[in-house]
């Protein structure tokens, strides 16, 4: 049971690491207002990657007995999903170093309050269709998530959540000065390669037996 919690932190991370512009939103948010706007909107992210977690859960428990005949071939092609995901990532972080390119991120009065920053930042993550599939590719290449009970299923994705969770609210509570230094081009870089590592370790994880 430790093992798929472990397993969900791992997942957790390694989707949520790379500062993009939901990052920086969260960032100018908690910089412009107060915490607890950056905040909301920080737990608005984990509770999107949370749900897709669980999505692809329930999802998997519900086609393990139907993929069980092709489970070994089902592997390797999550696992060449898993590679082909941080391969994007590292070639999309390289080109915005290379291009010196930091996108901006506005921060309105519109979000000036810790519902609207959660209900905005939650649809925006939502809306992120790499998100599900990451999630999915990973759930059905691991046996014990693809075949889960309700407690190895909870402890997966309180996993999740709590790694976007913590990771989000670093970058809210951060302040100007880390917050300049993540966003920045290196910064950039050092997350864009951490998250591109995780997701190629969690890719061979899917390969290996049991």
């Amino acid at each position: 049971m430790s093992g798929a919690f472990l397993a969900g932190l791992a997942a957790g991370y390694g989707v949520a690491v790379p500062v993009g512009a939901i990052a920086i939103l969260i960032l100018g948010l908690s910089a412009r207002t107060t915490f607890r706007v950056g905040a909301a909107a920080a737990l608005a992210v984990a509770t999107a990657d949370g749900l897709y977690a669980a999505a692809a859960v329930l999802g998997g428990a519900g086609l393990a007995g139907i993929v069980a005949p092709v489970a070994g071939p089902l592997r390797v092609v999550a696992a060449a999903v898993l590679l082909g995901l941080a391969a994007h990532g590292l070639w999309r972080t390289w080109s915005a170093h290379r291009a010196e390119r930091v996108p901006a991120a506005s921060t309105g009065r519109a979000l000036s309050t810790p519902g609207r920053a959660y209900a905005a930042a939650l649809g925006l993550t939502l809306l992120n269709p790499m998100t599900v599939l990451y999630f999915a590719a990973l759930v059905l290449g691991r046996s014990d998530t693809a075949d889960a009970g309700t407690v190895t299923a909870t402890l997966f994705v309180t996993g999740v959540f709590l790694a976007s969770a913590s990771w989000q609210l670093l970058i809210a509570g951060g302040g100007t000065f880390v917050g300049r230094a993540l966003t920045g081009r290196r910064g950039r870089l050092v997350t864009g390669l951490v998250s591109s590592a995780l997701i190629a370790a969690l890719a061979v994880v899917a390969l290996l037996p049991g």
